[in-house]
């Protein structure tokens, strides 16, 4: 591990009227207690907010909520967001199913890299919500990682190096490891998760800031990942490259993350603008079923 904690590292839990807030790891991410997201007030919703916005991740335990439930908690922080990659589920077009079957050996999962939500859209979600219905005894935890703290270790030298840089942001790599699990292993689905997309746009993508700016908190945060990051504007491939390597080395060490064990009815919400995330492909044998939501983003600026 390259970086160590220091004074930068401060996920301490405020205060609050309405919920209590336990931190789950240094760099980020907390557990919110003592309320039910169908039962939430005005004042309720806007502490749960400032969390989210404090600890980049936050989740609830012991939620058995349904599809509408989790409707109408996503559009408390906005309206939906674009899924570019499934057709929702029966009468519920927004919620998206993340499927693995216990009878599937898939080489690659949904969300199997470090990647931020569709950031080949003009506007990437900026908020995504994720709910644990169906969960492995062990295995299939989730990682994120905090990269506007891994921005904030960068030298005043890097950071006047990328300031105002562009990444281009395509999904053709994704799609082209869905096309060889297709060919290779006859799947039809990303580890029993229907897929409906639209590749052109997709692989098209969008060019945005390697340094965004959150639009509630002012912070800045790094916009690379492994998943969906291919170029940067005006440069060479090797020129992007090794800066996009260096970049995505920096973001996702150990220091930087928190990991989530889930358990059967847990709902996660991360703020999008500054998190990458990260499922595993370790519980073969044992299903895990989950259903997401977005929120419509801004242009990242």
């Amino acid at each position: 591990m390259h970086v160590h904690p220091t004074g930068e590292f401060a996920n301490h839990a405020k205060d609050y009227d309405h919920i209590t807030v336990v931190p789950l790891g240094a760099a980020m991410g907390a557990e919110i207690q003592g309320i039910d997201v169908r039962d939430l007030t005005d004042e309720s919703f806007a502490e749960v907010a400032d969390a989210l916005y404090r600890h980049k991740m936050i989740f609830f335990r012991d939620h058995d909520i349904s599809h509408t439930d989790q409707e109408e908690f996503t559009l408390r922080f906005g309206e939906f967001g674009k899924d570019a990659y499934t057709p929702g589920v029966d009468g519920h077009p927004e919620v998206q199913p993340v499927l693995k079957e216990a009878e599937s050996k898939a080489h690659m999962i949904f969300g199997g890299a470090w990647h931020t939500d569709s950031p080949f859209l003009p506007q990437p979600p900026a908020i995504t919500i994720l709910f644990g219905k169906d969960i492995p005894p062990y295995g299939g935890d989730t990682m994120w990682t905090n990269t506007a703290l891994a921005y904030a270790f960068l030298s005043d030298t890097m950071k006047n190096t990328i300031a105002g840089l562009r990444v281009h942001m395509s999904a053709r790599t994704v799609l082209a490891e869905v096309k060889k699990g297709a060919e290779k292993f006859g799947e039809k689905s990303l580890g029993g998760t229907p897929l409906q997309f639209d590749p052109e746009p997709m692989i098209a993508g969008a060019f945005h800031p390697l340094v965004r700016t959150h639009p509630t908190t002012g912070e800045k945060a790094l916009y690379v990942d492994d998943a969906y990051a291919v170029s940067i504007e005006g440069m060479t491939e090797p020129e992007a490259n090794a800066i996009m390597e260096f970049l995505r080395w920096h973001v996702t060490q150990p220091a930087f993350t928190c990991r989530l064990h889930w358990e059967p009815h847990t709902l996660t919400v991360w703020d999008n603008r500054l998190c990458l995330h990260h499922a595993f492909n370790d519980h073969d044998g044992y299903r895990r079923e989950m259903y997401r939501t977005t929120v419509l983003g801004e242009v990242p600026a």
